[in-house]
């Protein structure tokens, strides 16, 4: 890993594209209930990052493949480590949803 690559930021529809094809996925939105209900990526559950702490229970398989989003790539970042250090073995940053350009969903 060359010096600039810790400025790159994630693809969110590359990632979103892995999610899709991974068996078993869970597509994570970290953003507030508000901010996903005004519009989330299609197939995602909410799980605010304030409310991390609660992923055992909403996501009791440790080992289940995790893409957490966020709006801009910054709680999603915050929320991998958080789940890294609960024993999660297997979780991605998409970075933010700003960047997708896929179709969007409103609502709960």
């Amino acid at each position: 890993m060359g010096f600039f690559d810790f400025f790159k930021t994630p693809d969110i529809n590359e990632g979103v594209t892995r999610f899709q094809s991974t068996p078993g996925a869970v597509l994570l939105d970290v953003r507030t209930r508000s901010e996903y209900a005004q519009g989330h990526i299609p197939r995602s559950r909410n799980l605010p990052l304030q409310e991390i702490q609660k992923a055992p229970s909403a996501l009791p398989r440790q080992n289940t493949p995790l893409f957490v989003y966020c709006l801009s790539g910054a709680r999603s970042r915050q929320a991998v480590s958080q789940l890294q250090k609960m024993g999660y073995t297997d979780v991605t940053n998409l970075g933010g949803i700003s960047g997708y350009r896929g179709k969007v969903v409103s609502g709960k």
